[in-house]
């Protein structure tokens, strides 16, 4: 058998087809119960309070124990994707949710669900970093980002959905069957995932030649119906050592700090601005009903933007569209603090919740796991998303004091400043990947792509 497979370029030249739907239904739908579950919290620890289960301090530990559960499960998905494959750890943590959710439903107490809350946590965060890394390895590279893009879309659909959910199961079944509902759903994409195959890259790259030769040879003869493919590419010439040293020397090393900044960046943005909204609006005078009525409307700028950012980066590429949605959030977010008109208030929040979603489609989405070499991939994406969710447990103190300080102003304030370190940041080190290989961009460096742009 041919133990040389290519197996990169002879996934680039393959046309769209079934195969890549079924594989982006298989990783999708359990994003979206990765989405559902995440924005699932608001709702349920608001009826727990309310009913005397938990307690204020409580709640925040809830919250505090998914976020590290979140942070170690990011991390350890990055060691156990490289070394044991993509599709062992896909549904290694798909289990580890789903069982950990159905435990949930049945807690006695609240000790015992922030316990559980933790393991799922785990899970959650792997399936972040494994997601949106195996759709990269499978897609060709002129229509990857649109590909990767819609993955986002199904995480962030989770908002409203969930919103939705919540109001109509809880008062009739109560807050236990919104876990019964994640944990069965996580389960039954759990053994529908049984039939995801292994990334041929990640096969070749291991050394498991024959088999990622056989199983090219049966992707090709599903996407060619019988039509002759395009020859494919040569195969890349770069080396590319496994060790983890080379994520912190050059080239990776530059990949690694935008990789790191841009995910403390959007994580800050989301938990510590549109998670926080019906906080702000309540403390700034308005009714519990009009403020989730408001953050209900901005929420739907989430899959808008998702979707505008999946559809937009092959055409414009990713660091343009990065640098513009980064500047238009700069825009808005210093406009926003001054509106105090009752229907300027949630248009405004809902242009401003666009291109936010449109940088969460990017970075979480495309253009991260396509700053990394097969070999390093998942453990690179794993300590960068490490990095972004240890943002998130600081980001509610921070928030708290400067909202006390300074308002909603104060808040931006922070907004701001990071992304204008990310747009300075994905300028000056980010490379370009539209409509490129994985493999042709391995031994790029971040100061030849820079002069490549400027000639």
């Amino acid at each position: 058998m041919v133990t040389s497979v290519n197996a990169g370029s002879r996934l680039d030249r393959l046309p769209i087809g079934s195969f890549h739907r079924r594989i982006m239904m298989l990783i999708g739908i359990g994003m979206f119960f990765d989405g559902f579950d995440i924005y699932l919290a608001g709702t349920v620890l608001g009826v727990t309070l309310k009913s005397g289960f938990s307690t204020l301090p409580q709640n925040a530990l809830f919250i505090s124990a998914t976020f590290v559960g979140m942070m170690l499960g990011s991390f350890a998905a990055g060691f156990l994707g490289d070394r044991y494959g993509r599709r062992f750890t896909y549904q290694f943590n798909l289990l580890v949710f789903g069982l950990a959710s159905l435990a949930a439903s049945i807690a006695p107490d609240m000790t015992i669900l922030i316990a559980c809350r933790f393991v799922m946590g785990f899970g959650l965060g792997a399936e972040n970093v494994v997601g949106y890394a195996t759709m990269t390895e499978f897609v060709p590279a002129r229509s990857r980002g649109k590909w990767s893009g819609f993955t986002t879309v199904c995480v962030v659909t989770g908002l409203p959905i969930s919103l939705l959910v919540a109001s109509l199961i809880i008062p009739q079944f109560g807050w236990r069957a919104m876990f019964v509902l994640g944990g069965i759903g996580a389960l039954i994409v759990w053994y529908l995932r049984k039939a995801l195959p292994e990334s041929p890259r990640w096969l070749e790259a291991n050394g498991r030649s024959e088999e990622a030769e056989a199983l090219m040879q049966s992707i090709e003869r599903e996407a060619s119906q019988g039509q002759p493919l395009p020859a494919p590419a040569a195969a890349s010439g770069v080396a590319v050592s496994s060790d983890l040293a080379t994520l912190f020397a050059p080239p990776l090393l530059s990949r690694m700090i935008v990789g790191a900044v841009c995910l403390i960046t959007i994580n800050t943005l989301l938990y510590g601005f549109i998670t926080w909204l019906p906080v702000f609006f309540i403390k700034q005078g308005l009714s519990v009903a009009t403020s989730f009525g408001y953050s209900l409307l901005m929420a739907l700028g989430a899959p808008v933007g998702s979707a505008i950012g999946a559809l937009t980066a092959d055409k414009w590429g990713r660091k343009p569209t990065i640098i513009g949605a980064s500047l238009i959030s700069v825009v808005l977010g210093i406009i926003y603090p001054m509106i105090s008109d009752p229907v300027l208030l949630p248009a405004v929040g809902f242009a401003l919740t666009v291109p936010i979603y449109v940088l969460v489609a990017l970075l979480f989405g495309i253009y991260i796991p396509e700053l990394f070499p097969t070999q390093v991939r998942m453990r690179a994406s794993g300590i960068v998303n490490t990095l972004g969710r240890g943002a998130t447990i600081v980001t509610p103190f921070l928030v708290v004091m400067l909202f006390e300080a300074r308002g909603v102003a104060g808040v931006m304030s922070l907004m701001i400043g990071l992304l204008i370190v990310q747009i300075i940041t994905v300028w000056a080190l980010g490379i370009e990947p539209r409509h490129r290989s994985l493999e042709e961009l391995k031994g790029e460096d971040a100061a030849p792509a820079l002069a490549k742009q400027t000639t």
